[in-house]
């Protein structure tokens, strides 16, 4: 991926790329500006609770870091299976525009459904989704429901749908897959990992984003195409400790299945099958984007601010950006309350190439109810 700064700043070091994030946090109680307080360490890591960020807010500061300095759209935990779609989740994954990236921003800013892209469904004469769509009528009404919820597809007068614009096939670029190990003192399945992306080669660039010092050691066990990145969420400084080589995401690849104590599955996975692969990452990238979808109903939680990209969960009690999805009654702190109000669309926009509210068009379509 390019570098953030045309030129290194004043900073950085000989040979390497850094950048300064200023962090922010704003809440009711109070406004901590990061980079000049004492609590610099309490946004990640509470004092004296051990000194390993934990992967979940290293993965949003790095994806509020990505997103304001990169012209990409930025997502997290994309499916970056074939043959086994949940055989490998991507972290993080970056999506360069492309040629007809107008042409997408203006269709719909939610996911349009891959059955709905596939089908012969065009933006001429009206067709019964159960004729035009694959698979049982049920899921094809259910299919076309959601094209038109999401604004891809309109209902015809007289009964059938239609698409409202053509899909744009090229509306997308380069893929960068980035894998999160804040600690490289705690591997795990590590080494596996990378080498599924490197051997499937979906994503055009494979990159290993970590906090730890690299060694000699680590470089030799990590596959040679993979881009090492060392980011530090505190201070906001990157650096590029090795450049990612090109993979051949156009060409066919293997896909890792299972390993065994004597062998190894795996599929070949040809090129037409990547690229239809490649095509449903980057639409589930532009619907999703790498922000929590709801708060934790708790009084102890903000809104936090990194780098001007808000909707960042922060935990007054823990003295931490938290994950959602272990919050609740369980935790000691919990103090019910209604969660914070935050327009993830609205904070979204502007801050990448994705558009909350194409021109002329309105965030949601109503669904529909039959088909004649």
């Amino acid at each position: 991926m390019k570098a953030a700064h045309e030129g290194p700043p004043a900073h950085a070091k000989t040979g390497c790329i850094t950048e300064r994030i200023l962090v922010v946090c704003v809440t009711q109680r109070h406004l901590v500006r990061l980079g000049d307080c004492s609590r610099l360490a309490t946004f990640f890591r509470p004092a004296n609770r051990g000194a390993v960020v934990r992967e979940f807010p290293f993965e949003l500061a790095l994806c509020a870091h990505l997103e304001a300095h990169e012209e990409a759209v930025v997502a997290r935990q994309i499916g970056g299976g074939v043959r086994a779609p949940s055989n490998r989740v991507i972290d993080v994954l970056c999506v360069e525009p492309g040629s007809e990236m107008e042409a997408r921003t203006a269709l719909t800013p939610e996911t349009v459904p891959d059955r709905a892209i596939e089908s012969d469904v065009g933006v001429g004469r009206a067709r019964d989704p159960a004729e035009a769509i694959e698979g049982p009528p049920e899921r094809a009404q259910r299919v076309a429901e959601r094209a038109v919820e999401v604004g891809f597809f309109e209902r015809a007068v007289g009964g059938g749908v239609r698409q409202v614009a053509r899909y744009p096939e090229d509306w997308f670029g380069k893929l960068v897959a980035v894998e999160n190990k804040p600690d490289l003192a705690t591997p795990g399945d590590l080494r596996t990992q990378l080498r599924k992306d490197v051997s499937l080669a979906l994503a055009d660039e494979v990159v290993l984003a970590t906090e730890s010092y690299v060694t000699g050691a680590h470089l030799n066990r990590i596959p040679e195409a993979v881009g090492i990145w060392r980011f530090d969420p505190e201070t906001g400084e990157r650096e590029v400790v090795r450049e990612a080589e090109p993979l051949g995401s156009d060409e066919a690849g293997v896909e890792l299945l299972e390993r065994h104590p004597l062998r190894t599955d795996v599929a070949v996975v040809s090129a037409e099958e990547k690229a239809h692969q490649r095509r449903r990452m980057a639409e589930r990238a532009y619907g999703k984007g790498w922000r929590v979808g709801e708060f934790p109903a708790c009084d102890e939680i903000e809104s936090a601010t990194l780098e001007e990209s808000e909707g960042l969960p922060y935990c007054h009690w823990k003295e931490r950006i938290v994950n959602p999805a272990n919050c609740g009654p369980d935790c000691p702190g919990h103090d019910p309350a209604d969660p914070p109000e935050v327009d993830v669309a609205e904070v979204r926009d502007g801050r990448t190439p994705w558009v909350a509210e194409p021109e002329g068009k309105a965030r949601r379509q109503s669904g529909l109810d039959r088909f004649g």
